[in-house]
């Protein structure tokens, strides 16, 4: 991991700790990391489960892709030096929220396996899921909302994960999801009883 440019800085300390701010708030903190191509159904999971969280009295908040590159990655292209600095970005604000007590719903690509390790090495143990929206390319192509699949097929898209670029599975996520297969009150109850499962909820 490189260290920061900076060097007159030191890490500060808060001062409510994790057991604190589980008992304010009710609930422990996680990092729900969604992964899948375009089109596999990751921000459609994310907000349902943001959903019924907060239908639950549950301090949860969704991560966006697109949203993100709106306004902190604004800066950031598709290419793999932007794309690594996109998530390594967005990792460092979910161990942010995370330390915050939310529980954060985080839907990108995030194509490359090496940054979904480094932003799990950002967390304490148990504290980020990986979830893979394992939706067949086919399924995602068909659905194409965007139409992003038809123009980077006609070559007007470069560094489209799943076409022109690279998308490594993950190896051994702690959920698979292949919306293709399962309704999305489905996944939503698969994730809920995921997190309740590891005592987050």
């Amino acid at each position: 991991m490189n260290e920061p440019v900076s060097r007159n800085i030191v890490r500060s300390d808060g001062h409510v700790d994790a057991s604190a701010r589980r008992a304010a708030l009710g609930h422990g903190p996680a990092t729900v990391w969604l992964t899948g191509l375009s089109g596999s159904g990751k921000s459609s999971i994310a907000y349902a489960v943001e959903h019924a969280l907060v239908d639950r009295g549950v301090h949860a908040f969704v991560l966006d892709g697109d949203n993100v590159r709106f306004g902190l990655n604004r800066d950031l292209g598709f290419s793999p030096e932007d794309r690594t600095e996109n998530i390594r970005r967005i990792g460092e604000v979910c161990r942010l929220f995370h330390d915050a007590g939310t529980i954060v719903l985080s839907a990108f690509i995030s194509p490359y396996r090496s940054d979904r390790e480094a932003v799990r090495e950002l967390h304490p143990d148990g504290g980020f899921l990986e979830v893979y929206v394992d939706t067949p390319l086919e399924v995602c192509e068909q659905r194409d909302a965007k139409g992003l699949y038809a123009k980077a097929r006609a070559g007007q898209i470069p560094d489209f994960s799943g076409v022109s670029a690279p998308y490594e599975a993950p190896e051994d996520p702690e959920l698979r999801l292949d919306t293709s297969q399962l309704d999305l009150d489905a996944c939503v109850t698969r994730v809920l009883r995921e997190l309740e499962e590891r005592g987050v909820l």
